[in-house]
């Protein structure tokens, strides 16, 4: 391991990528920004979005996610995160948005989302699952603000495979991260309530991009 990798690594573990916090936190979420860009763009171009939708963003993190969905057609956005720091680079790095009132962005835990049942279109969260504190339930809760026929999109760039690596695996277990087989996203995401169920991987890497339909 070199010096940069290193330090990106210290600055991760300072940082606390489950609920980024101080400005370690903020430093990593501006590194995220950036490595999360290529699988974020691969997952995104499962949905096909309309103005008209109500759109969440879950785990928003450093907030390129919701500009690029407002790239790509979303006119009514909401980011939530349970981070202060998140929250914060989220709202700094899309304050034209938020100013025009097309992104409002909200502190909440995936747990107990402030929304009232059956209020979005869609809903994406990236590489944010693999610290969701109970994901058969907190999926039942996101199940429960999304419209009827309503979409759910989980981007990860790490899902069980037998071609995950040494080092892939030390973080999977130094970080807690919940990373599950193809199979068992389309399993859960049946038991939380979810009609249709689409799993799409990236050959070549550990990409997945699972979709429920609610």
């Amino acid at each position: 391991m070199n010096e940069e990798q290193k330090r990106q690594r210290e600055i991760t573990d300072l940082g606390n990528p489950a609920k980024p916090a101080g400005e370690a936190g903020a430093l990593m979420l501006e590194r995220m920004n950036q490595s999360h860009d290529a699988v974020t763009s691969w997952g995104l171009d499962f949905l096909e979005l309309e103005e008209h939708q109500n759109v969440m963003d879950l785990g928003c993190g450093g907030g390129a996610t919701l500009r690029r969905l407002y790239d790509r057609g979303a006119r009514h956005l909401t980011g939530v995160d349970y981070s202060e720091v998140s929250v914060s680079e989220s709202t700094r790095n899309n304050q034209e948005l938020v100013q025009n009132g097309v992104l409002e962005i909200v502190q909440a835990s995936v747990e107990h989302l402030p929304f009232a049942d059956h209020s979005f279109d869609v809903i994406v969260t990236v590489e944010s699952f693999y610290f969701w504190p109970d994901p058969e339930e907190n999926l039942k809760e996101v199940h429960r603000v999304l419209k009827k026929g309503g979409h759910l999109l989980v981007i990860l760039d790490t899902y069980e495979t037998d071609s995950l690596s040494d080092e892939t695996r030390e973080n999977i277990r130094k970080y807690h991260m919940t990373v599950l087989t193809e199979k068992e996203f389309m399993e859960l995401f049946r038991r939380a309530g979810f009609v249709e169920t689409h799993a799409h991987l990236k050959q070549g890497t550990s990409w997945i991009a699972a979709e429920g339909i609610a």
